[in-house]
């Protein structure tokens, strides 16, 4: 049974790995030891002082094998993007050229830099090892996240957002970047890729064409990949779109991959999550759920079978909900203690 934790200094070469394994276009996992280190001690940090409002913290989680104790994935969420650095996006729009008197209209899509999502709270960093992609481990890493935001609202941002990799191969090449690179830049889309992620990011704004790109000026093969994406990433857009979130024409600047985005509170998971009261026992009605402890710095999350009463006893009371031992265990939990959860 996996379990989701906040990562730990032990985790560095297993992040170190993964941040190998995920390839070209995996910004938020980049293949430099300081940054990598960097991300556990800003976790780390965050973990150690909870605050009472929004700040520029991030919650860096890992999925865990109860049993053997491997690390098999990895998911973070950035309270507030674009603080400290600019958050760049392209935002999709139109413009109208018309002319009544020669009787001609016509309507052309345009890409405008932007920082519309300066603030937000981001979903990122989302990565299973190809061994564990199977049952329910990725519905578990990526939904995980969702009861940390229903527990504690006040550290977020109303307006949640996730970047979806965008198209590229697996050499690195983006159809998307060339026609920046050809036009406006000297760099190849890995090398731009690595500057991002590492944070260097001034060449954006000293680069990128300041005007609205007209969209049909693009080669055939950047405008044919503009929101779409990766093979590799679609799996977790499926399940981000099954919990509310939209595209709503935002897209990254270098591969054109979609930006979705929900308001906090109508996340599905977080909307219809509700608090409950342990009891111990085995369940027996063999519906499964997203479960977690409800702690902060210790917080803990899984999937497993539970027994949700319908109603409590008492109305002002919370009401029971049968766990087993051991997914009491994993979540470091003991009868009567609190806990949130949501049906899968």
């Amino acid at each position: 049974m996996l379990v989701i934790r906040p990562i730990e200094q032990r985790d560095f070469p297993t992040l170190k790995q993964f941040s190998i394994d995920s390839g070209h276009g995996f910004t938020s996992l980049p293949v430099n030891d300081a940054l990598l280190q960097q991300k556990i001690d800003d976790s780390n940090a965050a973990f150690a002082n909870r605050g009472t409002a929004k700040s520029e913290n991030l919650y860096f989680f890992v999925a865990e094998d109860g049993d053997s104790g491997e690390v098999l994935g990895t998911c973070a969420l950035n309270a507030a993007v674009g603080l400290s650095s600019p958050f760049y996006t392209y935002l999709l729009g139109k413009q109208v050229h018309s002319s009544p008197q020669l009787g001609i209209y016509n309507v052309v899509e345009t890409l405008t830099l932007t920082n519309d999502y300066t603030g937000g709270s981001e979903l990122c960093s989302l990565f299973l090892r190809e061994s564990a992609r199977h049952g329910l481990n990725g519905r578990l890493l990526s939904k995980s996240r969702f009861l940390f935001l229903a527990e504690f609202p006040e550290l977020f941002d109303n307006r949640v957002l996730a970047e979806m990799r965008g198209v590229s191969d697996e050499q690195g090449h983006s159809p998307f970047w060339s026609w920046l690179q050809e036009h406006f830049f000297s760099m190849d889309f890995p090398t731009v890729d690595y500057l991002t992620g590492i944070g260097q990011k001034g060449f954006i704004a000293e680069l990128m064409p300041k005007f609205p790109i007209y969209v049909n000026l693009l080669s055939k093969a950047a405008k044919s990949v503009i929101g779409v994406t990766h093979n590799n990433t679609k799996p977790a857009l499926r399940f981000l779109e099954s919990e509310g979130f939209t595209w709503r024409g935002y897209v990254d600047i270098f591969d054109g991959g979609p930006t979705v985005e929900c308001e906090l509170s109508q996340i599905h998971s977080v909307r219809n999550s509700r608090q409950c009261r342990i009891k111990m026992g085995e369940p027996r009605s063999g519906r499964s759920y997203l479960i977690s402890n409800g702690q902060f710095a210790g917080f803990r999350a899984l999937i497993a079978e539970a027994d949700l009463a319908s109603t409590s006893l008492d109305e002002a009371d919370l009401p029971e909900v049968t766990l087993s031992a051991d997914a009491a265990r994993l979540l470091m939990v003991s009868e009567g203690d609190t806990l949130r959860l949501v049906e899968i």
